[in-house]
């Protein structure tokens, strides 16, 4: 029986609209899934990752709304219940992460510290 992981974060409906719309893009890898994660870097100590990659040992799987994503394990702690939403608006255009975690972020909304 394959282990449950509780899904770490949520994806806002808008989010889940736009990413399921570039998953039909012609040539889309379907082997792909949705990395969620983070690494080392930005204003504030630490950035964001949100794109497509190929599964590695490391990482956890789960899906959201027909969604498959994967974190690596090790990630959980800094983004355990963030939300990931979708902005289309004049002033902002892309994703953006709420996260309960961060002690402080950054102007640009990609970076935080923990």
């Amino acid at each position: 029986m394959e282990a449950v992981t509780a899904i770490p974060v949520s994806l806002t409906a808008t989010a889940v609209a736009e990413i399921k719309r570039l998953m039909q893009e012609d040539g889309f890898d379907n082997t792909q899934k949705l990395r969620i994660g983070v690494k080392g870097g930005g204003c504030s100590g630490m950035t964001y990752v949100l794109g497509f990659d190929q599964p590695t040992d490391k990482d956890s799987h789960f899906e959201i709304e027909g969604v498959p994503c994967i974190m690596e394990k090790a990630h959980g702690i800094y983004l355990m219940g963030m939300q990931v939403d979708w902005q289309d608006g004049l002033n902002s255009r892309g994703f953006t992460f709420n996260n309960p975690n961060a002690s402080k972020t950054c102007g640009c909304g990609t970076s935080f510290a923990v």
